[in-house]
Order: C-alpha cells, then sequence, then structure tokens
C-alpha cells in the first residue's frame, strides 16, 4: 500500500516536460508494473488529464468543437472500423491486437477483425509496460478520439484519419514473442505452416472476410429456402456402406466385425424422406468421402442439399436459381436468371469438357478431314495401336513468346496424368516460330499437303501455339479440352488474360447426360455416370433394357466458371426398375439397398434434388486459389490436420475395444 501510495503522489507531480517525467520515475524502477489496467483516473488522488495537457493535432477548432466529457460515461466500440467523425472528443474502449507499434509504444496500431485504428500513447507509466510488448498482444485501450496529425493520414482505412489517445491500457493477453509467422498480408507463408498454426492465419484479413462470408452467403440460401417452404432435416452421419461410387470412411464399433460408414452424401436419407412425405427438404450437410485431397476436394465437406416431391427438372433448376439470385453478394457483379443450358454432347464437342468454361472462346476445332490421306494415320497406329477416329484441334494465337521449354513439359504431363492409358489420346503440342516454321518434327510426319491445309483451315500465324489431338472421338475432345483449360489457366498465371471478363461469373446448365458410360479403369462393363439412383429420360426408357449405353439420364450439372458446383436429377421411384439398375446393369448387390428399394415399393412420389458443393462454390465466389481458403479448419493436400496430427495412432486399448489388429 505504502509503495502505491508513494506511486500515486509521484504522478501528482508530473511536470508537463516529458523528460522531467521519466527523472521523477527513475526512483520507481524496483516498483514492479504488472499487466494489469493502468487506469490512474479511477483514484481520487489522480488529476484528470485533458485534451489541453497534450500536443493538439486537430485540424481546425472547429473541427474539435465539442468539448470532451469529463465524467465517466465511456462507450464502447466493439468494431474499430466503426470510430468516425462522429466520434471526435468522444471516450471510447477499444480491444484488439497489436499490429504494428514503434517509439516504445508510443505509437500504436490496434487490430480487430473489422480493421484497424491508430492509437497514441503519451502517459508515461503506460510506455514502460508497452515497452517490451510483443505484437499479437491482446490490449483494450480507453482513451479520447481526435484527428490524426495531417502527415499520417490514411485515406485507404475507414478510420484513417482519427487516432484514440490513450488514457488507460489494460494488457490482456501478453502474446509469445516468437511466433511461427507474422500476421502481415505482405509476409508469405508457406501453406502447410500455415495449416499447421490455422488458429493465427485465421486471424489474416483475407481469411476473415472469405468466411464471413460464407456465413452471409449460407443464411441467404437458407432464407430463401425457408420462404419458400422447405424442411430443415438433419440426416444421420453414421450410416451403412454404399454400393458404388467413392471410398468411404469406416467407423469401427465394438460389434466385432461390424462397422458404421461416413456418408458421401445424404443421398438416400433425403430420398427416404419424400417417401415419407416430407415434400421439400433441404440440410447444409456435412458429407466425407476417402479420396485424396486435391485444390478443389477435401476429405470432409459441406454441401447444400435440397430435394423435392412432385417436380420436374425445370422445377429444381428455377429453385436453385432463385436462391443463387437472393443469396448472390452484393459486391459482385449481378447475376440473372435463367441460367443458359447446354447438352452434354455439345459440351464435349465444342469445349472439351462437361464442365465448360464459357468465358472465352478457343474452342475445339475438328480437323479429321485434312489428315485422311496423309502419314499421320500410320502414326498414330504405331502409337497405340488404334484406329483413330476423331482428330481435335484448340489454338491460341500470338502467345508462342510467353511459353518456355518448361511450360510446354509441364503441359505435357498433365495431360498424360488426366487420363487413364486406355481411354488417352494422342497429342502433340506444337508452337510457330517467327520464321513460320514449327518446332518439332510433325511438320514432317504429316508432309506438306497436310500441314499447308492445316494451316489455310486454321489461318496458322507466327507466334500460334496448338494441340493437335487424336484417337477415339470423346478421347480426342476431352484432351483437347483439357489443354484449353490448362492453357488459359497458364496464361493467366504469366499476366495475359484469354477472359473476355475477368470478372465475370458464368453460369451454365449441363443436361441429357449419358445415364451410364464405361469403366474409366477400363476393366469392362458400365459404371452410373452420376449415382444408380437417377431416372432415365422417359424417351429413352426402352433403352434400359436393350441398349443401357445409349440410354440419357434425367441429371443436370450446374457450372459455374468451368468448374462443376452442384449436381442433381430425378431420382428413380420405381422399386423394380431401381433393382433392375443395380443388379442386371451395374452388377451391383443390392441387398445392401434393400430399406431403399423396399421404401421405393410403399408408395415413392416422384421426386428429384440437387446438392450444391458449398467450398467449390464460394472458392470461386472468393477467387482464392484453393477451398481451403474458404474452411476454417480445412485438411491438407494428403488430408491431414497439421494442427492436431490428425488421423492419430490409436492406443491398444481401443485397438482391443474395437477387435482391430495392424498388419506390419
Amino acid at each position: 500500500m505504502a509503495s502505491r501510495n508513494f506511486l500515486l503522489k509521484s504522478r501528482l507531480l508530473v511536470t508537463s516536460s516529458t523528460n522531467q517525467k521519466f527523472n521523477n520515475l527513475k526512483n520507481l524502477s524496483s516498483i514492479k508494473l504488472n499487466d494489469s489496467i493502468l487506469n490512474l483516473k479511477s483514484c481520487p488522488l489522480a488529476s484528470y488529464r485533458t485534451r489541453s495537457d497534450f500536443p493538439d493535432h486537430a485540424r481546425s477548432e472547429s473541427s474539435n468543437k465539442k468539448e470532451i466529457n469529463s465524467g465517466p460515461a465511456i462507450k464502447n466500440i466493439r468494431k474499430t472500423c466503426r470510430i468516425t467523425k462522429e466520434n471526435l472528443s468522444e471516450r471510447v474502449k477499444i480491444s484488439g491486437w497489436v499490429q504494428y507499434k514503434r517509439m516504445l509504444g508510443q505509437f500504436m496500431v490496434l487490430r480487430d477483425s473489422y480493421g484497424f485504428i491508430q492509437v497514441m500513447v503519451n502517459d508515461p507509466l503506460i510506455l514502460i509496460s508497452l515497452k517490451d510488448l510483443p505484437l499479437e498482444s491482446v490490449l483494450e485501450v480507453t482513451g479520447v478520439v481526435r484527428y490524426r496529425p495531417e502527415e499520417q493520414s490514411n485515406e485507404d482505412m475507414p478510420s484513417g484519419e482519427l487516432e484514440v489517445l490513450a488514457e488507460n491500457v489494460q494488457i490482456l493477453n501478453r502474446c509469445n514473442a516468437r511466433l511461427p509467422f507474422q500476421i502481415q498480408e505482405f509476409h508469405e507463408v508457406k501453406e502447410p505452416l500455415r495449416l499447421q498454426y490455422r488458429y493465427l492465419d485465421l486471424r489474416h484479413r483475407k481469411l476473415q472476410q472469405n468466411l464471413r462470408q460464407r456465413s452471409k452467403i449460407l443464411f441467404k440460401m437458407r432464407e430463401y429456402l425457408m420462404a419458400n417452404e422447405f424442411v430443415d432435416v438433419e440426416t444421420p452421419i453414421l450410416f451403412r456402406k454404399t454400393p458404388g461410387g467413392a471410398r468411404e470412411f469406416i467407423v469401427p464399433t465394438h460389434d466385432k466385425g461390424k462397422a458404421y460408414c461416413l456418408p458421401q452424401s445424404p443421398q438416400q436419407f433425403k430420398q427416404l424422406l419424400m417417401v415419407g412425405g416430407i415434400d421439400r427438404y433441404m440440410q447444409i450437410a456435412k458429407c466425407f468421402r476417402d479420396e485424396t485431397a486435391k485444390p478443389d476436394r477435401q476429405p470432409e465437406f459441406t454441401q447444400v442439399d435440397i430435394e423435392m416431391s412432385f417436380v420436374d427438372v425445370e422445377d429444381v433448376k428455377n429453385i436453385v436459381e432463385g436462391m443463387l439470385v437472393h443469396s448472390w453478394p452484393g459486391h459482385l457483379k449481378p447475376i440473372h436468371s435463367p441460367f443458359p443450358k447446354m447438352d452434354f454432347h455439345d459440351a464435349i464437342r465444342v469445349y472439351g469438357s462437361d464442365k465448360p468454361d464459357t468465358r472465352f472462346d478457343n474452342t475445339l476445332q475438328e480437323v479429321t478431314d485434312i489428315f485422311e490421306h496423309c502419314n499421320f494415320t500410320p502414326l498414330m497406329k504405331s502409337f497405340r495401336n488404334r484406329p483413330m477416329e476423331s482428330i481435335q484441334v484448340v489454338q491460341f494465337p500470338h502467345v508462342s513468346p510467353y511459353l518456355s521449354n518448361k511450360d510446354v513439359s509441364y503441359l505435357t504431363k498433365v495431360l498424360k496424368s488426366s487420363f487413364h492409358e486406355k481411354h488417352r489420346a494422342f497429342f502433340a503440342i506444337v508452337r510457330i516460330k517467327e520464321d513460320n516454321s514449327w518446332h518439332g518434327t510433325l511438320h514432317k510426319m504429316i508432309g506438306d499437303l497436310t500441314y499447308k491445309r492445316l494451316e489455310e483451315r486454321l489461318q496458322l500465324n507466327p507466334g500460334d501455339v496448338f494441340i493437335i489431338a487424336a484417337g477415339l472421338d470423346r478421347n480426342a475432345c476431352l484432351t483437347a479440352g483439357k489443354f484449353r483449360v490448362e492453357m488459359a489457366s497458364l496464361l493467366k498465371e504469366k499476366g495475359i488474360s484469354v477472359y473476355e471478363d475477368d470478372d465475370s461469373m458464368n453460369f451454365l446448365w449441363i443436361e441429357n447426360f449419358p445415364l451410364f458410360l464405361p469403366k474409366e479403369d477400363g476393366s469392362g462393363g458400365l459404371e452410373s455416370a452420376h449415382h444408380p439412383f437417377t431416372a432415365p429420360h422417359p424417351d429413352d426408357l426402352t433403352c434400359i433394357y436393350s441398349n443401357p449405353e445409349a440410354a440419357r439420364g434425367l441429371h443436370y450439372d450446374l457450372v459455374l466458371n468451368g468448374a462443376e458446383v452442384g449436381g442433381g436429377s430425378i431420382r428413380i421411384h420405381n422399386a423394380d426398375l431401381q433393382k433392375y439398375v443395380l443388379q442386371d446393369i451395374l452388377k451391383e448387390d443390392a441387398a445392401p439397398l434393400q430399406h431403399l428399394i423396399d421404401a421405393l415399393n410403399s408408395g415413392c412420389p416422384p421426386h428429384g434434388g440437387i446438392a450444391l458443393g458449398v467450398d467449390r462454390y464460394l472458392s470461386i465466389i472468393c477467387n482464392t486459389q484453393s477451398i481451403r481458403d474458404v474452411i476454417a479448419f480445412p485438411k491438407s493436400s494428403e488430408g491431414k490436420c497439421l494442427m492436431s496430427q490428425a488421423p492419430s495412432t490409436i492406443s491398444k486399448d481401443d485397438m482391443e475395444y474395437y477387435h482391430l489388429t495392424v498388419k506390419e
């Protein structure tokens, strides 16, 4: 108590001279100042400081004509960016992280989740406690709002003309002085380190914006669906293994030899809800797939799940378009419905993809007829000993000077790795030199006549780059289409945009998909183009029994800027047809789905729906490189949580309880 009284008496003797202030405090060096609030004004022995005690940074007398309220009233400002000129001369309380400080803490920038505010500290007692305070420490500051000095004004900040003159500072939490990285926008931090310390990474402004945008959009989506009489139903996470589809996560139980599975989607449950009379269902659903993570995939992901009874394809599309328009962010160019639509086969033929990016042209050109009488066919047969059915070209004019040999090697590697060997077309990437000759030997192999005809058809010029893809028709189109997308992305990285509008958001419905496709692994037989519950097109119903590979499905995908952001279909609601598709066409065991077949046989109404991939959709909206940048706690590209080191080793007790053994 004696030390406290001595401190307060010394406080009253402090003069206006800064040097004298610190001289008078030398004798107090043995007194330990803790990190709690330094509020001398709360004591009746301490004199109140007013604006006249400090240098006047006001722009004019008129701009600061408000009198400082000398009473105890303090306005608690939750968001620093909400401090405006209306708060001039008011006593406020703000809280946040120390973003920047200099002059031993006399000048600070305080950051919260909404913005920044400059803080000035002139009180020598407060300065002592702030001298060695690390950045990212958490403070509560009480002080008076005033104008910054004119030379320190920052028009890029909402509160860039203002600052808070600190009267009291409370250190709420002193940060570790050696963080793994600083929370600065200009600091490049490798992604593994960001994921390991995600709780720090989340302080970055861009991640904050992304997660808040995610929250707003999902709220608006739910709002729209609720206004249209949808029922939000939570479906189980613990389920059983589903035939076909992606690999599922197994959840062992203490019942020996039995396990749950985490669902790939609520597909079966939402169909069962239709049987049960819940005619409009929605859910912001968590889904799981045990597959290698990619930039646009995660082992666990979120989707907006929708199902409706007594609807057709157009009914589902109308609901989805209305929901997206309603929830569209205001800072982006507005979107309008109805969205354009394209037949699946037209998408493959024109863009070489079932999820075409329509923001730029550079579409496929078929040149099969040009190569009918040249040496190219023998070359193809020797390459894979397969006859070719189609030759496709995609051309990018005047970009060859921007491509290095390394870039061409990269494109070649991507194309080879994107397709199974049995579905891969022969291709060659050609660059035209300034003298109009081609890089490589392909020119000589196809002959002068074919070269001339190709040059005339494509109107080739020096500096052009194009791909020739040859093989079975679908394979050639897909290879050329993959080159089209990868080339546009590579050029964009080099600052050469091929897009008509870099800010455009092009939605597109793809419909009339084939119901079944040959298995991707080349093992023979058919697999569902999407999933085994999709109903066949009414005009192709007889094909199901005679030529299933020719049947179209009532499936529809929603594409945004070349990425699939949603997929849905009208479902099979006839039990016999569903059983036939599973057993006779797909050669799957229908027993694990007997509950669904029984339900379809219990008076199931016609129904359909869709699922929108939230993470991928928001990644495009927020213009991020990866969906990991729109997820609070994502997994790494290997599907691991680098922060918690999950998945973790199972203890011996758990191994025994769940009847598990590990093979060496």
